[in-house]
């Protein structure tokens, strides 16, 4: 093994430990603040709060985490932008529709506040998220050109945003629920979420990591890539397909969550230099880390009163980029910016 990916590994185990560690601690995480359950005898009912609830929510945070943190290593090698995150095709605004829509239509009965209501919310997410996506490939006629494809995912989202607070405005009763979604939550994630997660993690690992020499040939240019031999259509097509269902997947799961997927693969790379297929990974297994400290985090700092992760994801995240870009600009002497 060559020393780069020789260092890659050790950060992918070191992260992927880190990310362990942090979900069995959130298992101690509750609103009265650290109960370590495992220095004592634990009864019935702790049992079935750890296992049931903090167990699922701990691991659904990183599985999350860990989608958002691909679909932007992703995003920023396809786009060769690093401020493309996982919400640039519109997938965002998209989803917030979908749950909009369904709050509008259900949200006031008596069955829409059961248990039906969280796999309603989801399924309205996911639905909305593919649909935006796949309005935004409609206006950019395909994924061969990349600036149009960014530009159509740009207007996309304005506009789905626009309509969202619309419908926000006509059904003011579904303001608060939809408060709670925009801010990210990962408060109703069960061990059904937890296996969906998983196994949509898994096919977007495999198929990002298959097409990650694509994303190498990129960074030369289009014109190289191609002189190459590089099947950019059809390998554009499945990269594209793998940030909207690890986008689309995260966000119906835990809401909008914001700068993990674009703060992590930015982590990575100052960590480590390495090529698409380790980054990847790591983006991956940073993004997990992140989302599920932040969501330990959103349960103790103000306990017995919850944050929503959004919040601090967006406050930590955004506090980093913000120090990225100074000290960028101090390097470069005034000329600089993320990179």
């Amino acid at each position: 093994m060559k020393p780069l990916q020789h260092r890659a590994a050790r950060w992918a185990w070191g992260l992927l430990l880190l990310g362990v560690a942090i979900v069995l601690l959130g298992t101690a995480a509750g609103s009265q603040g650290w109960q370590a359950w495992w220095l004592g005898p634990a009864d019935e009912v702790s049992r079935q709060i750890v296992w049931d609830i903090r167990l699922p929510r701990s691991l659904g945070a990183w599985l999350g985490g860990a989608l958002l943190g691909l679909a932007g290593a992703v995003a920023q090698g396809l786009f060769r932008n690093p401020l493309a995150d996982p919400y640039l095709l519109g997938s965002a605004s998209g989803a917030s529709l979908g749950v909009g829509t369904y709050l509008s239509l259900f949200g006031g009965s008596a069955w829409a506040m059961s248990w039906w209501m969280g796999v309603g919310l989801t399924g309205a997410a996911f639905a909305g998220a593919v649909l935006a996506v796949l309005l935004t490939l409609l206006l950019a006629r395909g994924v061969q050109q990349t600036l149009r494809l960014l530009l159509a995912g740009v207007v996309v989202g304005v506009v789905l945003g626009a309509v969202t607070s619309m419908v926000s405005l006509l059904q003011p009763q579904v303001l608060q629920a939809m408060q709670g979604f925009m801010l990210g939550s990962t408060a109703f994630v069960s061990w059904t979420a937890c296996a969906t997660l998983s196994c949509v993690l898994a096919v977007c690992v495999a198929l990002a990591w298959a097409f990650a020499r694509v994303l190498d040939a990129l960074t030369l240019g289009e014109s190289t890539a191609h002189s190459l031999g590089v099947p950019l259509r059809s390998a554009r097509l499945v990269l594209v397909g793998v940030i909207s269902l690890s986008t689309g997947a995260a966000v119906a799961h835990i809401g909008l969550v914001a700068f993990v997927g674009l703060a992590a693969p930015h982590l990575v790379r100052s960590l480590v230099r390495s090529t698409h297929a380790w980054r990847l990974l790591l983006a991956a297994l940073m993004g997990g880390a992140l989302l599920s400290l932040a969501d330990v985090l959103a349960r103790v700092l103000f306990a017995p009163q919850e944050l929503p992760v959004g919040v601090l994801t967006a406050v930590l995240g955004g506090g980093y980029l913000l120090w990225r870009i100074y000290r960028d600009t101090r390097h470069r002497g005034g000329a600089g910016g993320l990179s």
